[in-house]
């Protein structure tokens, strides 16, 4: 996700209380993406693919699980912090822009939600 950066860069405070997916081919971890939950409103980052594995579907099979897996908990919305150039790829799975958008890394970001509709047990 940010290959010219030291680990520490993608490293969060509240690491140890997201909820981490990933996706394994033969063994080898090809992508990852993280939830976080606070309250209502629940956020997934740290969503990255292998970059010689990108293309194959892989991300969108686990951002599908994780969106399945959101509705699992009484969040209202799910949210992500997108990159200006994949917003499409967002809006496959139901996700519309906010009018909040920011720069981090000298990359444009706009943040994207998604109403979430709890199953009942």
């Amino acid at each position: 996700m940010w290959p010219d950066r030291d680990l520490d860069y993608v490293k969060l405070e509240k690491d140890s209380e997201g909820i981490h997916l990933g996706l394994f081919i033969n063994e080898q971890l090809v992508s990852i993406i993280s939830l976080f939950i606070d309250g209502e409103k629940a956020q997934f980052r740290k969503f990255a693919t292998r970059e010689e594995e990108q293309g194959k579907g892989y991300g969108s099979q686990l951002l599908i699980h994780l969106l399945k897996e959101a509705e699992k908990y009484p969040i209202a919305y799910i949210f992500c912090n997108a990159r200006i150039e994949r917003t499409a790829y967002y809006e496959k799975f139901g996700l519309k822009k906010t009018e909040q958008n920011f720069e981090k890394g000298g990359r444009k970001y706009v943040i994207m939600e998604k109403r979430i509709e709890p199953k009942s047990l």
